[in-house]
């Protein structure tokens, strides 16, 4: 798979690498590996479809990834998670939880979250911050019913999986789980298209 950097589209776009392979040949994808895009593209590509594929698809990478970040500063606050768990405790337990504290912690490197029902505090590890929200939520909603429940018997898991895609977010996180163990990942961001014909 020869690469090759595509020339520059505007000054505040990332470099791109053009990435061409046999295999592919009607579909285009581009993602961000570190600071640079690749573009994936099928061999025989021209420049003309090259440089077409450059200024659609690249600044929906771009975009993506900007409002991805954004979102994640803006839920990234204890504040936020605060009142995610409250609007969680509403929705699916009636406010019955009522946590004294819910905070990010840069120390959970083998569990998603924390809860202490003595106390009443939550601690959700910081790595999930960007995690999809509804992933998120499930986590919150997860460590909340231990707030009602401290073991995972049957009465827990009818509470936890009140959300309506904890099934979804278990896979996803089992799937973190092994990537994280394996040293495996996908793009962060891609966006793809169809070859025109």
């Amino acid at each position: 798979m020869p690469r090759r950097r595509a020339p520059q589209q505007a000054q505040d776009m990332p470099e791109i690498i053009v990435q061409r392979s046999a295999r592919r040949t009607k579909t285009v994808s581009a993602h961000f590996s570190g600071e640079a895009i690749v573009l994936a593209v099928p061999q025989r590509a021209t420049r003309a479809q090259i440089a077409h594929w450059s200024s659609t698809l690249v600044p929906k990478v771009v975009a993506k990834r900007r409002t991805a970040e954004a979102a994640a500063r803006q839920r990234s606050t204890d504040t936020a998670l605060e009142e995610m768990a409250q609007r969680l405790s509403r929705t699916y337990l009636d406010g019955a939880a009522r946590p004294t504290s819910v905070r990010w912690s840069a120390r959970q490197h083998t569990r998603w979250g924390s809860a202490t029902p003595s106390t009443g505090t939550i601690r959700i590890a910081r790595r999930l911050a960007d995690a999809p929200s509804w992933v998120l939520e499930t986590v919150v909603l997860h460590e909340l019913v231990h707030l009602l429940e401290a073991h995972h018997n049957e009465r827990f898991w009818e509470l936890a999986r009140r959300h309506p895609r904890a099934n979804d977010a278990a896979q996803f996180l089992d799937g973190v789980a092994w990537a994280e163990r394996h040293g495996a990942g996908e793009p962060e961001d891609s966006v793809a298209s169809t070859q025109p014909r």
